[in-house]
This record gives C-alpha cells, structure tokens and sequence, in this order.
C-alpha cells in the first residue's frame, strides 16, 4: 500500500472514530484525545490529518456532502427515473434520510458551520442550485418549494427535538411529500371541497 492510499485510509478511520464518539456521547466529548483512542492511533497521529477539532468538524461536514450526494445520485439511478420531479423527489428522499441519522453528528457539523461560518455560503449555493432544478422541472414551482421547505421543517424540528410528531408520523409527513399524485391539480384530494 503506497503513503497515498494509507495516508486517506487513516483520515478516513479518524473519520469514522469521530462520528462514533458524537453519535455515542455527543458532539460535547469530542476532543482529539478521545478520537484518537476511538480510532486506536496516537494523538499525533490525528493531529498530522487534522489540526484542530474544528478541522476533524469541518471534514465531516465534507464527508457527510459525499454520503449524501452518493445517496442521490442512487436515488435518481432507482426510484428517481420514476418520478416526474425527480429533483423535487432527490432532495425529499435525502432529507428523510438525513433525519434517520443521530442528531448529534448533524448538530456537531451545525457547531463546524457556527464557528466557520463560510461553511455556509457553501451550503447555500447547493441548496440554491437544488431550488432551480426543483423550479424548473416543476409544473408548479411554488407548490415544489413548499414540500421542499416542509421536508426541511420536519428535518430541523426533529434534529432540534422541537417535533412534536412520532418517528412514525414524521415518516409518514415524508410519505406524502413524496406521493406525487396527491399534489397534482387532478388529484381527488384537491378537489373534495373544505369543511370549515
């Protein structure tokens, strides 16, 4: 194995040791020290990957952009070719995907993005290229950015424990964000009239 490949095997095991240590004790216990001994390597060792904790944060919000832009990219390969706002669909089906994970990993990177906030101009610009593909395959853009906010909102109210949903009635909320015919303009829920 040359210095290359084991050099990215070892960042990728301080990786990993790190997002154990949040997940396990919280973003709190994160310290050098303790990914070190998660990952069984010296502090030195980590400390030649990644100066500070900052650094160790700021890679796993690089890691978590790989890991989900992987899952859309197989999302649009599998049920994605079946829907006819597949960017709308991609980026719903990531955001419940991102609420299955502990809450602690998506609050540490949230504490990486506080503490570096030109992490947040990064996001934005990917969340804003999100946004235009959504518009323009949508034949109601406004109604497509409304359940791309929604799926946002159970996201963030669930990762701040402010949902005052189940698991269960969260991933049914998804469901029908996803269930394209139950917001098209022919669709027998639009046209039963409102009990007030």
């Amino acid at each position: 194995m040359d210095n290359s490949t084991r050099s990215e095997k070892s960042r990728q095991l301080i990786i990993q040791a790190a997002l154990s240590v949040i997940a396990r004790d919280g973003a709190n216990k994160l310290t050098i020290d303790a990914i070190a001994k998660e990952a069984g390597i010296s502090k030195g060792g980590v400390l030649h990957h990644f100066r500070t904790k900052q650094a160790v944060l700021v890679a796993l919000l690089d890691n978590q952009r790989v890991h989900f832009g992987h899952f859309a990219r197989e999302f649009l390969d599998g049920e994605g070719k079946h829907s006819s706002e597949p960017a709308l669909a991609m980026q719903i089906s990531v955001l419940r995907e991102a609420s299955k994970q502990p809450h602690s990993v998506a609050l540490a990177i949230l504490g990486a993005i506080s503490e570096q906030p030109s992490l947040v101009e990064g996001v934005k610009m990917t969340d804003a290229e999100h946004v235009a593909a959504i518009r323009k395959e949508a034949a109601d853009p406004d109604l497509a950015i409304l359940r791309w906010t929604a799926a946002r909102g159970l996201l963030w109210t669930s990762l701040f424990n402010m949902c005052p949903l189940s698991e269960q009635e969260r991933q049914r909320c998804f469901d029908l964000l996803l269930d394209e015919s139950r917001w098209t303009k022919n669709s027998p829920q639009q046209s039963k009239p409102r009990k007030h």
